[in-house]
């Protein structure tokens, strides 16, 4: 039992009280469930003898965060807390989007609520809105303020108005919490560039090279051609700064204690604005070690756990999104594992399925992807993924090398391939794509372009080839399709609902020219929006009807929902991706397709993983009973079915 499974059985038990006094119990309850756990892990990362006045500054922090959250929210999250673990509901469809891109601000955005309701999604991922530097901001990655709205956006007030009115119509919220890096213009940089020493520790800041040298042995570069190295020359304090990311996000120092209080505070302030879920944003990178690359160490791990455990004691309502885009095995820790397993995040990005989605569309074949996710640890049972195509970042190649020499292939050209298929090097390749932070010394790069974009629709479109557009349609749905049944939350990207291409006027912005990844940041499209029920053959309705009318039937299946039941079958054709889904007594299978010709499954293997045959199973995406040709199934090109016995 973790602890999120004893805070829920004590909830139900200390509702015996009434109102505040219940509410107050309940949180002095919570406290003396997980104290011992956070005493643990603090001192396991500031030793009691140097920092045991700042354990009690913590407990008198806790206190004063739960009493300065809202009511309306405290009695929320014990609704949340009956409620058990509501983010694996197969309810759960999500659509990550920029604010001002979507629908110009705040209010523009509540003004949209009916459009989520028709599509069925009720989970939104809104890209960071408060404060940043007015000119490069990493898209607002780089944060003057973890609470205040950028008036670009609208006002505090606006956005709570946004939140309670989300509330009423059953959406969830996610925003951003950048936990590993300030911009240099927040005010502990501001006060650490005016002579605060005090302010200059939250940092890591250095007066010589010699310990920033120490680190760039082992530290990568994450971006090594707009931001190479790891460290920047600050006039003001006459110091080294490290900066990880860019030269105007510096990199705070978890080391000292007060740090992890202050943003501890942070923490809850941006959730008592209404959010639900607190994305941390690059917490692969929050400790910071001489002689490792300062990436997935176990101090990390335990910081993010510490987190969890005060906030379930301030707003157990509340949950923690992992986005460590790490190598695959590296993902599952962020759950946590061991004495700590469940007592992480509740959700992380499911990248790895990502990838390997992208690889088998490059590839034509599945058999990568079939290795890969078999060969994962499985993840908590009160763990979920969120489960993607596109995001507002780039596509990295996040693949185990072991798991491509497997199946025959040298990792380095196999990794060549992928990027010449996307980036325009293969004269052949339907994908329309840009390379990403190239690095010559290593051939590492990453992958930025639309979903439609990639897939095929962009060239089709140029081409005005009705089969080649086809194609580029039935591989934008089949994709989507893997997403909706996998297992986890869907977070379809906005603007891949109605097949958005490439937005190249990126670069003609100063700010955006040097990053590319600009080109899948789109302006929603509200005038292709207003035709779709006016004309139901053109690309972009077809693939909007096919995604609403495959959300609607993954919330009438209980089976989608995340109960930790998925089984991946090693299908005889290494073209088709099939996997099963089983929960009380229902079981669905999922066969897709991958090539861009016919592909056949022999009855017999049909047969021994479960399916009936003929008219004994039906596919749920057609209503139709699956036809046998020869004792074989067809599979069309990038043809995917849900099939269900009856």
């Amino acid at each position: 039992m973790n602890q999120a499974e004893l805070l829920r059985l004590l909830a139900t038990k200390g509702q015996k009280k009434k109102g505040a006094q219940s509410l107050t119990f309940l949180f002095e309850q919570r406290l003396a469930t997980n104290l011992s756990i956070i005493k643990t892990q603090f001192f396991s990362l500031y030793p009691e003898t140097e920092h045991k006045v700042f354990f009690y500054t913590l407990l008198d922090k806790l206190e004063s965060l739960f009493k300065a959250r809202p009511t309306e929210l405290q009695k929320q999250d014990i609704e949340r807390l009956n409620l058990g673990n509501w983010y694996q509901s197969e309810q759960m469809v999500g659509m990550q989007l920029y604010v001002d891109r979507f629908n110009n601000d705040i209010n523009g955005l509540k003004d949209k609520l009916p459009y989520f309701e028709d599509l069925g999604v009720n989970f939104l991922h809104l890209m960071p809105i408060t404060t940043r530097p007015s000119g490069e901001n990493d898209g607002g990655y780089a944060v003057n303020s973890y609470h205040e709205i950028d008036s670009k956006y609208g006002t505090k007030e606006d956005f709570t108005t946004f939140t309670k009115k989300a509330r009423e119509n059953n959406i969830f919220l996610m925003l951003d919490f950048v936990v590993n890096h300030t911009s240099d213009e927040f005010e502990w940089a501001q006060k650490a560039k005016e002579g605060s020493l005090h302010h200059q520790n939250y940092y890591y800041t250095y007066s010589n090279r010699h310990i920033p040298d120490e680190f760039e042995k082992t530290l990568p570069e994450i971006f090594p051609q707009s931001a190479p190295g790891n460290f920047t020359y600050n006039k003001d304090m006459e110091k080294w700064v490290m900066t990880c990311f860019n030269n105007y996000q510096w990199d705070l120092n978890y080391r000292n204690p007060e740090v992890f209080i202050e943003m501890l505070g942070n923490l809850m302030s941006l959730a008592n604005l209404g959010v639900d879920v607190i994305r941390f944003d690059a917490l692969a990178f929050l400790w910071k070690k001489l002689g490792t690359l300062s990436q997935n160490l176990p101090e990390a791990h335990t910081l993010i756990s510490l987190f969890r455990m005060c906030l379930q004691v301030i707003a157990p309502g509340v949950i923690l999104l992992a986005e460590a885009i790490v190598a695959p095995r590296n993902i599952i820790k962020y759950f946590g594992e061991g004495t700590a397993e469940g007592n992480e995040c509740e959700i992380a990005y499911n990248a790895s399925l990502m990838a390997l989605l992208w690889n088998s569309i490059a590839t034509k074949k599945a058999s990568l992807m079939v290795k890969s996710v078999t060969e994962v640890p499985n993840k908590p049972k009160d763990g979920t993924w969120i489960n993607y195509i596109r995001c507002h970042d780039d596509i990295g190649l996040g693949y185990e090398d072991d798991f491509v020499r497997a199946i025959g292939s040298d990792p380095t050209a196999h990794k060549q391939f992928i990027l010449n298929y996307y980036c325009g090097k293969l004269e052949w390749s339907p994908a329309k794509g840009l390379m990403f932070m190239y690095n010559p010394k290593n051939g590492d790069g990453r992958i930025t372009g639309s979903a439609a974009s990639l897939l095929g629709l962009e060239t089709a479109l140029e081409q005005n080839n009705k089969n080649i557009i086809d194609y580029a349609i039935s591989k934008i749905l089949m994709m989507h399709g893997v997403i909706l049944t996998y297992g986890g939350i869907p977070m379809i990207y906005a603007g891949d609902e109605i097949g958005t291409l490439n937005d190249y006027s990126y670069e003609q912005n100063d700010d955006h020219v040097n990053d590319n990844r600009w080109v899948n940041r789109p302006m929603q499209n509200w005038d292709t929006i207003a035709q779709l029920k006016k004309s139901n053959d053109s690309p972009s309705a077809i693939i909007f009807n096919g995604l609403k009318h495959m959300i609607q039937l993954r919330k009438e299946h209980s089976v989608f929902a995340d109960s930790n039941d998925i089984k991946i079958h090693g299908c005889p054709n290494e073209h088709v991706f099939a996997f099963q889904r089983t929960h009380e007594g229902e079981t669905v299978w999922v066969l897709s397709n991958f090539n861009e010709v016919t592909e056949t499954l022999n009855i017999g293997w049909i047969l021994s993983i479960g399916i009936h045959a003929g008219k004994n199973s039906i596919d749920l995406l057609t209503g139709k009973a699956f036809e046998l040709i020869h004792n074989e199934l067809p599979l069309k090109p990038y043809e995917q079915l849900w099939l269900k016995n009856i």
